[in-house]
């Protein structure tokens, strides 16, 4: 699987292991059989040699089935196999992490506003994780731009090849809006793992964006 052949629309989850005491692994493996295409690792507090053993699980557990990405350690992401890096607006610029990976992994960028996804852009960026869309959990107080702000940036990008995906407070409820905006799919936190039951909570979402449910067994 690459991140050109993911079905559309894109359903990603974005992790936070606070949220799973039974475990990050186990509720990654429930989203993924209710329809999730895209895994971001994204445990900041961790340092490499920890990151780097999280990671390697969930290579494991998302082979063949999904995209695993690694917020901003590049070196992480290529230490274990991901398929992309997802640089904060703050982070390596994306031409460095192209330099560094050469073409074994794809750059994602996370961007606030249009001046930062058009630069994001003309730097060959292959994902572009655009929010904070709605209130949420994980950016408290922070601004919000709606789902106008996805369809600024797909005015300005409207022949960029790679993904644009809505994130911050996205729920099944207005999942529909953020798509209808523009994007390519949505990212998500707690909407899944926030959830009692993960795998519903997922298949919930996939339903809202109009793309198959996988059958349970």
């Amino acid at each position: 699987m690459t991140l050109r052949s993911a079905r559309r629309p894109v359903l990603a989850l974005v992790t936070d292991r606070t949220l799973t005491p039974g475990g990050l692994e186990t509720a990654v493996a429930e989203a993924l059989e209710g329809g999730v295409d895209l895994v971001q690792l994204r445990e900041r507090d961790l340092p490499a040699a920890r990151l780097l053993a999280v990671a390697q699980r969930l290579r494991e557990v998302t082979r063949g089935r999904a995209l695993l990405f690694v917020n901003d350690r590049l070196d992480v992401a290529l230490a274990c196999g991901a398929d992309g890096v997802q640089l904060p607006e703050d982070g390596l610029p994306v031409a460095e992490a192209q330099r560094l990976a050469g073409p074994a992994i794809a750059i994602g960028r996370s961007v606030h506003d249009v001046a930062g996804a058009l630069a994001a852009a003309q730097a060959g960026a292959d994902l572009l994780l655009v929010g904070t869309i709605y209130p949420s959990r994980s950016h408290l107080g922070g601004p919000v731009s709606g789902p106008g702000l996805i369809s600024q940036v797909r005015a300005v990008l409207p022949d960029f090849s790679g993904l644009l995906l809505g994130i911050g407070g996205i729920t099944s409820a207005n999942a529909g809006e953020v798509l209808a905006a523009g994007a390519d799919g949505v990212a998500v936190i707690s909407s899944i793992l926030g959830a009692a039951d993960v795998r519903g909570a997922t298949e919930e979402l996939r339903a809202a964006l109009g793309a198959r449910v996988p059958s349970r067994p």
